[in-house]
């Protein structure tokens, strides 16, 4: 998963140190910052050091991490880790998909968001109601080398929607084989087997 070209290279391994999480969105830091703290990593966010958030102009989630994880590591001089990730309802083509966070608009209100992608399924006949979770992780170091893995979780969305202990779209999210939304999960659990525990896991066997 080296982003060097199609000639296979050796997974670069990274160091304890710090780390710049890519994003300004404090509960994606958060978990992120649970995920990597017992490995000697010290994360800082891209909103702590005041860089700017990049223009997410990919059309996968896997090129808009890199987009933001190369911009961090070029500003910061650090290694660099983005995370994009998203909800794809099948019913929906797939949508919001690497559009999830727009959808929230400019005030991230994910309360809207989840509201529109509930109205479009109610507006779709005999629509069902299967989604997943994607995350897209970009490691980065400041030569322009890049490492990155993907994670998927599978479930069902779930109206109206429940807890308050997720962000964004969690609340109206039922993992496959669960019964509470990641939104009533505790927060250990769901980093158990979210999407992005899943892209933390192939990241954390190849990096660490």
């Amino acid at each position: 998963m080296s982003g060097e070209g199609d000639v296979p290279q050796a997974i670069r391994k990274l160091a304890p140190g710090k780390l710049v999480i890519a994003s300004h969105n404090q509960g994606k830091v958060r978990e992120i910052d649970a995920l990597l703290r017992d490995h000697g990593i010290e994360a800082v966010s891209a909103g702590a050091l005041d860089l700017p958030e990049p223009e997410e102009t990919g059309t996968t989630f896997v090129a808009n991490a890199e987009l933001k994880a190369m911009q961090a590591a070029d500003l910061s001089g650090l290694p660099s880790l983005a995370d994009d990730s998203g909800m794809c309802v099948d019913a929906l083509g797939g949508d919001p998909g690497i559009f999830s966070a727009r959808w929230a608009g400019a005030s991230k209100d994910f309360a809207a968001a989840m509201q529109l992608v509930e109205t479009k399924l109610q507006e779709t006949p005999g629509a069902g109601r299967t989604a997943h979770f994607v995350c897209a992780l970009a490691l980065a170091w400041p030569d322009g080398h890049i490492e990155w893995f993907e994670g998927r979780v599978d479930g069902t969305l779930v109206w109206p929607p429940r807890g308050d202990k997720g962000f964004g779209y969690d609340a109206m999210f039922l993992p496959d084989g669960e019964t509470e939304t990641f939104g009533e999960m505790d927060p250990a659990r769901k980093h158990a087997i979210s999407h992005r525990a899943d892209a933390f896991r192939q990241l954390v066997a190849a990096v660490l």
